[in-house]
C-alpha cells in the first residue's frame, strides 16, 4: 500500500526542499495548469516511461482528483518505488500553478 500525502504538506515541502512531483494527468488537463516543476508522466504512459523514474527517490504522485495518482502509486509501489499520493488531487491544490 502506498501512503498519501495532503497538498499542504506537499506546498510546505516544495518551499523546503527540491521534490519530484509526477503529474498523470492527460494532455489537456494539464494544459489547464500545473504544479511547478512537476514531471507529465500520463497515467497510459506510466510502464513505458519508468526509466524516466528514479527508484531512489520519493515522488509525489497528482492527478484532477487523486483517484488515478492513486492507481498510478499502486503501481509504482508494487515495483518498488517510494512514492505518496496526493490527496485531493488539483481540485484540493492552493498553490502555485505553471
Amino acid at each position: 500500500m502506498y501512503k498519501e500525502i495532503t497538498p499542504n504538506e506537499v506546498e510546505q515541502l516544495r518551499r523546503e526542499k527540491k521534490l519530484s512531483i509526477i503529474d498523470v494527468r492527460e494532455d489537456e488537463e494539464v494544459a489547464q495548469g500545473k504544479i511547478p516543476s512537476a514531471t507529465h508522466i500520463p497515467l497510459g504512459e506510466l510502464e513505458q516511461r519508468l526509466t524516466e523514474i528514479d527508484k531512489e527517490q520519493e515522488h509525489i504522485m497528482v492527478c484532477r482528483s487523486g483517484a488515478r495518482s492513486g492507481r498510478a502509486s499502486a503501481f509504482l509501489t508494487e515495483k518498488g518505488y517510494k512514492v505518496k499520493n496526493m490527496s485531493g488531487g488539483m481540485l484540493a491544490w492552493e498553490g502555485d500553478i505553471e
